[in-house]
C-alpha cells in the first residue's frame, strides 16, 4: 500500500518505521529539513519537504495513489486541514492525530464529507487510558487487551525469588495442565524470542504472557508477585497525558493529586479538575513529594514534557515506598534504561498513537493491532475465513513461521489460550504474537 504520512516528529518517525518494516511504500512529509534527512538516513522511506496541508505537495508525495494518508504532526490545524486538502482522493482512508479535547469531543463534526477526517487518533488519551490499565493491573510493564478484556497480553519482568526462574517451559506447561496460561515471547540481551519447551526463564529476563482475565492472579504467583488494588494515585506534570489520566482515574474513583510545576497551568487544570487536588510545586522537590505524602501512594505516574524530569522524580517515588511507578518517556533509548534502574512501567505517546493507527493500515483479515515498548514484535488479531489454510487442522499440524505463536482463539464470547489439539474454526479470531521478520508469512495464513 502507498502510505503518506504528514509528520516527521516522534509519532510520524514510529509510524514510518513500523509500516516500511512491513513492506509498505511509504512517504513521509514535513517542513522541517533536518528532521526529513534524519529520516531518510535512518528508515526506508521516501521524503518530500513541504506543509502537509498544501495541495501540490501533497501530489509530490503521491497522494492520488495513496490508500491511507497519516496526519501527525504537533499540530491539530494542520493535521485537520492535510486530511481536507486531501478529501478528493477516493477509497483512501485519512488519519488524523488530534490532542485539542475540544476538537475530540466534536469528532462528528469532521466527518469525512464535511472535513475529510475518516479517523481521528489521540495519543495523550491512548497513552492515559493505557496508565489506567497498568495501574490496576499492578505489576505489569506493558499490556494489550483483546476480546473486550476478555484476554490480555502482559509483559513483565523476571525478578530474583521469583517462582517460575530457573525453570523449564516444558516442566511449566505440565505442572499448569490447562490452565489459560501461554508465555508467548521473552527478551533477552536486547532480542526477542518465542520461546519453545526447551527454553529455561532466567533472572532478567521479559516476559511476554498471554492470560485470560481470570488467570491474571496465577501468572502474578509465578512471577512473584501480589495482586493490589489503587486507590491513590499522585500525578506530576501539566501535560495533556496528565489530564485525560486524571479524568480517568476520577471516573474509576481513585484519590488523585496532582503536583505542577507550572503555576499558570495549574490553576487552568484545578479550575477543569473539580474533584481533583492540584498543587502546584516541582516534582523533583524531595521534601515537597514526602510533605505531599508519595510514600502512602499506591501509585505515581511522571507525565512532564521533559523525559530527565520524570526519570528523576520515578526515582524518588521509588525511593519513598510508592509501591508502582510509571513515567513518560518520549525517547526510545529511555524505554529500556526506565526498566532498568527500577521503574515499573513506561508510556509512550509515540507507541500509544502507533497501536492506534497500525489497527487501520492491514485490512482484511486484520481486527486489532498492538506493539511493545522495546521490542519489534507485534500482537495481530486475525478474522479467520472459510478459506484460510489454518481451517480444520490442530495447531499442532499447521507450520507456523518461526517467529510466530498463537496466543489465543476467540470463538464467539469463549477465549481459548489453546494447546496443539486445538483447531481452528471459521468465523474464529486468532490472536498471534509475531516477531517482525514472521508478520508477513503470517498475514497469508488468513487471507480476507
Amino acid at each position: 500500500m502507498h502510505i503518506v504520512v504528514v509528520g516527521a516528529g516522534e509519532v510520524g518517525y514510529h509510524v514510518a518505521e513500523r509500516l516500511s518494516n512491513q513492506q509498505h511504500d511509504v512517504v513521509v512529509v514535513d517542513v522541517e529539513p533536518q528532521r526529513l534527512e534524519y529520516v531518510a538516513n535512518h528508515i526506508d522511506v521516501a521524503v518530500v519537504e513541504g506543509s502537509g496541508t498544501s495541495q501540490a505537495v501533497l501530489e509530490q508525495a503521491g497522494i492520488r495513489k495513496a490508500g491511507l494518508l497519516i496526519a501527525v504532526t504537533n499540530i491539530d490545524e494542520v493535521n485537520l486541514v492535510s486530511c481536507m486538502s486531501a478529501r478528493g482522493t477516493p477509497n483512501m482512508t485519512k488519519v488524523a492525530r488530534v490532542s485539542n479535547p475540544d476538537f475530540y469531543r466534536d469528532a462528528r463534526n469532521l466527518k469525512p464529507d464535511l472535513f475529510g477526517v475518516d479517523v481521528l487518533i489521540n495519543p495523550e488519551r491512548e497513552l492515559a487510558l493505557e496508565t489506567v490499565r497498568l495501574l490496576r493491573s499492578t505489576a505489569a510493564t506493558d499490556i494489550a487487551v483483546f476480546a473486550g478484556g476478555a484476554l490480555q497480553l502482559l509483559g513483565f519482568d523476571v525478578e530474583e525469588g521469583a517462582p517460575i526462574a530457573g525453570r523449564c517451559l516444558a516442566d511449566l506447561a505440565v505442572e499448569e495442565g490447562d490452565r489459560p496460561l501461554l508465555l508467548v515471547a521473552l527478551e533477552r540481551n536486547e532480542e526477542t524470542i518465542v520461546p519453545t519447551g526447551d527454553t529455561v526463564i532466567e533472572v532478567g529476563d521479559h516476559l511476554y504472557v498471554a492470560a485470560t482475565a481470570a488467570e491474571i492472579p496465577r501468572a502474578l504467583a509465578l512471577l512473584g508477585y501480589e495482586s493490589s488494588s489503587v486507590k491513590r494515585v499522585m500525578i506530576t506534570g501539566g501535560s495533556t497525558e496528565a489530564f485525560y489520566l486524571a479524568q480517568l482515574l476520577e471516573q474509576h474513583h481513585v484519590h488523585v493529586t496532582m503536583l505542577v510545576a507550572d503555576r499558570v497551568r495549574a490553576r487552568q487544570l484545578a479550575e477543569r479538575l473539580d474533584r481533583i487536588l492540584v498543587l502546584h510545586g516541582d516534582a523533583t522537590d524531595v521534601e515537597l513529594l514526602e510533605l505531599e505524602g508519595v510514600g502512602g501512594a499506591d501509585g505515581f505516574v511522571a507525565l512532564s514534557d521533559m523525559d530527565e524530569t520524570n526519570i528523576l522524580s520515578s526515582l524518588v517515588a521509588k525511593q519513598a515506598g510508592v509501591k508502582r511507578v510509571i513515567t513518560l518517556v518520549n525517547k526510545k533509548d529511555y524505554v529500556p534504561l526506565a526498566r532498568r534502574i527500577g521503574i515499573d512501567a513506561a508510556v509512550s505517546p509515540r507507541l500509544s498513537a502507533a497501536n492506534a493507527i497500525l489497527r487501520y493500515v492491514r485490512r482484511g483479515s486484520v481486527t486489532r493491532v498492538a506493539t511493545f515498548k522495546g521490542s519489534d514484535a507485534e500482537a495481530i488479531a486475525f478474522e479467520v475465513s472459510a478459506n484460510s489454510p489454518v481451517v480444520g487442522k490442530r495447531l499442532a499440524e499447521i507450520d507456523f513461521p518461526k517467529g510466530a505463536i498463537v496466543a489465543a482463539i476467540v470463538r464467539g464470547t469463549e477465549v481459548t489460550v489453546p494447546r496443539g489439539n486445538d483447531v481452528f474454526e471459521a468465523g474464529d479470531s486468532a490472536i498471534v504474537f509475531a516477531l517482525s521478520d514472521a508478520i508477513a508469512d503470517v498475514t497469508a495464513m488468513f487471507p480476507s
